[in-house]
């Protein structure tokens, strides 16, 4: 008897098995995803540059992917109107490769900096310093993502009154 009963259960679960798909091969293959090997990122100085021209309209912002987002506070201080960018991280830090603040001061002058230098992948709590003027400045931020440079603020940052 229980001899049936050890047979009639291993008929079972091999029917059970085979009813379920277990044995049966699958066409879908696991494929890595192909990420961008990423490129050095030079090492550049701040550049500055004396143009004669009036700080232009900002242009259309390209908006990183939702899962690229990663969270950037631009301020201008009073008072020495410098402009200072922090970056907070976010959902798509692992994919940024470096962090870039081009300001177009009042002026004319054009200063463009890279966040840590270009030296590293930016943190969560690095700042970037740019000293601006006393009028409204235009300032850039471009961020390199997964191998591909996003405008990620374009705006004119006015010295607020207090």
């Amino acid at each position: 008897m229980k001899n049936t009963l050890s047979l009639l259960t291993a008929i079972v679960l091999v029917l059970c098995a085979l009813s379920a798909g277990c044995t049966s091969p699958t066409q879908a293959e696991i494929k890595p995803v192909d990420l961008p090997t990423p490129l050095p990122t030079p090492v550049t100085t701040p550049v500055t540059t004396s143009v004669a021209t009036v700080v232009a309209t900002p242009v259309a912002v390209d908006t990183l992917p939702p899962e690229q987002f990663v969270d950037l506070q631009l301020t201008k201080e009073r008072p020495d109107f410098s402009l200072h960018l922090l970056y907070n991280g976010g959902k798509g830090e692992i994919f940024v490769q470096n962090v870039m603040m081009k300001v177009t001061r009042s002026d004319g002058q054009v200063i463009q900096q890279y966040l840590n230098d270009g030296q590293r992948k930016p943190r969560r709590g690095d700042e970037l310093v740019i000293q601006g003027s006393r009028g409204s400045d235009r300032v850039e931020v471009f961020v390199t993502s997964a191998g591909k440079t996003y405008k990620a603020i374009d705006k004119p940052m006015l010295t607020s009154s207090m």
